[in-house]
């Protein structure tokens, strides 16, 4: 957590982050009744403004990336889905080509402080439980 940032969790230096490049991914859990499922989340920078989504295609329940943090296709202007080829505005998860066109990516809550990127759990995706010892 976050001094000054309680509830929040801590993604990663946001200069890791490069504009329009390799994004980072985060581990989250999704909450289902009594079952959980560990999944990923991911932020990603463009135009200057940090994104972040649950790391799942709109189409069918599978990663983005297809190299791990790689999640925008060759020109920098659009996510996009590995498998599927389903193409995702960045600033919104829109998804405006593919076989989803008019869904969207599930969106996650972030902030930027004093350097670093922090995403707030909310009633469905929880932090990772930590490790067992």
């Amino acid at each position: 957590m976050a001094e000054g940032l309680p509830g929040w969790v801590l993604i990663g230096a946001a200069s890791d982050i490069v504009e329009r490049g390799a994004g980072m991914r985060f581990p989250v859990r999704e909450r289902y009744g009594r079952q959980d499922a560990q999944l990923t989340g991911f932020v990603v920078r463009f135009e200057g403004q940090l994104y972040a989504y649950l790391n799942q295609c709109a189409h069918v329940a599978t990663e983005l990336d297809w190299i791990p943090g790689q999640f925008f296709e060759s020109s920098g202007l659009y996510l996009m889905c590995a498998t599927h080829g389903a193409i995702y505005l960045p600033e919104n998860g829109t998804c405006t080509g593919g076989p989803c066109r008019g869904a969207r990516l599930r969106q996650i809550d972030i902030r930027e402080h004093q350097g670093s990127v922090y995403w707030l759990p909310d009633d469905v995706l929880a932090a990772p439980n930590p490790p067992d010892h």
